[in-house]
């Protein structure tokens, strides 16, 4: 997400400051939602399964809710809050050098689930389902390349 809006040297010239913290919310319950169809597909598979349940149409359920409900909470969570709390928050995110990682494997991981999904000619909901896998394991695989291999963040090693 950093790579495609400016970055300001302050957060008081932070311009898209509204677009910059509603995409970053909204991706993250797209993935979320997506994890939480996933689960939610394989439960019905143990409870009851059926040759007409797909992974893919389930994730993308998922993610289509999870990003309209963190719509709802992101227009709560910020009414009435001050211009500059929206362009704060938008700034952080754009500098926060682990949250520009995350948004790197996350994007990788959704256009690379959403080939996959199109080129197995699922329809609108199944590559939407495949984007939003893509992009948790994108998240996945964030987390176990910083975390695991790499060890976390240089200066945040103990020597």
């Amino acid at each position: 997400m950093s790579r495609l809006f400016p970055r300001a040297p302050y957060a008081e010239d932070q311009p898209y400051y509204h677009t910059i913290l509603a995409f970053h919310v909204l991706s993250r319950g797209f993935v979320i939602g997506a994890g939480v169809g996933a689960l939610a597909y394989s439960a019905r598979r143990l409870i009851r399964p059926s040759p007409s349940l797909s992974l893919l149409r389930s994730s993308g359920n998922g993610a289509l809710v999870g990003t309209g409900l963190l719509a709802v909470a992101l227009a709560g969570r910020m009414r009435g809050r001050e211009e500059i709390e929206w362009r704060d928050r938008s700034y952080r995110l754009l500098w926060n050098r682990g949250q520009v990682e995350v948004d790197d494997w996350w994007a990788g991981g959704a256009v690379t689930g959403g080939v996959a999904a199109l080129a197995k000619g699922a329809g609108v909901r199944g590559v939407i389902g495949g984007m939003g896998l893509g992009s948790l394991v994108g998240m996945l695989g964030h987390a176990g390349w910083r975390y695991g291999i790499k060890g976390g963040f240089e200066e945040e090693k103990v020597v």
